[in-house]
Parts: structure tokens; sequence; C-alpha cells
């Protein structure tokens, strides 16, 4: 049996999609070619492509920008105070509603820069929270 269950185990994850893989690898390395790679040690590459998975939320308020707000606002001052209350998780959650990814693309939240925009609707009160993703414009109403 033990055999049986190597063989399959084999079968299912390297035999199965060898020939897929190979054209996977054959594709990605004409356009990728490999030794652009080897400069980069893997644990640099997986940044790079993955993106960090781990921040430094004060950096992240050091860096935004605002619009129509200053950081002394009593709304801006609230969000920041609300945000930092947050879990990690849902300070994860944050960032895939701003920018529709968990991950910050690998130059980290040093050059990571979004705005706070106030969308100066009529009635504040009405209007939820929204941001534009490609541009990375939280838009809170006042």
């Amino acid at each position: 049996r033990k055999e049986y269950v190597d063989l399959y185990v084999d079968y299912v994850f390297n035999k199965s999609v060898q020939k897929p893989f190979e054209d996977f690898m054959q594709g990605f390395l004409r356009g990728c070619p490999a030794r652009n790679w080897k400069m980069f040690f893997p644990e640099d590459l997986q940044v790079l492509l993955q993106g960090y998975t781990t921040f430094d939320w004060n950096l992240l308020e050091k860096n935004v920008m605002y619009d129509q707000y200053t950081k002394l606002d009593q709304t801006i001052r609230s969000f920041w105070t609300v945000f930092h209350k947050l879990s990690e998780e849902k300070k994860k959650m944050f960032l895939v509603f701003l920018s529709g990814s968990d991950r910050i693309t690998g130059y980290g939240l040093e050059c990571f820069r979004f705005s706070i925009a106030d969308p100066q609707v009529e009635n504040p009160d009405e209007s939820c929270p929204y941001a534009s993703t490609c541009s990375l414009i939280l838009f809170l109403p006042r």
C-alpha cells in the first residue's frame, strides 16, 4: 500500500503537471530570462514578485497625502485613531479595500503612497467611504 500511495502522490504532484509546467516555464523564461533572476536571493525575489506581508503601520500614516484635508482635521485624526486600534487582519483588509491587495509591492511602505480625499458630498452623514484602487485614493466623507 505504501508503494501505491507513493506512486499516486508522485503522479498527482509531479508527473500529471509536468508537461503544463514545462510549457509555462518555457513561456515565462522567454519573457523573463533566467539570467535576470540570478541576481536575487530567493527571499528578495519572493518579495519582488509577491510583495511585503508585514508592515510598519505608522510609516503608512506618515506617507499619506491629503486632498482637501490636513493631518490635523478631526476626521483624519479620528480615522487614524480607529485605524491603529484595528487588528492586523483588519488593517490588511483595509489595504485590500484601498489597493485591491493585502500586500505592498517590492518597494515596501517607504514608497507606498495613498491619498485621503474629501469627496465633498452634500450630506456626509449619508455617504460611505469608498476607494479608487487604481489611484490609491480613499474618499472619506467628513
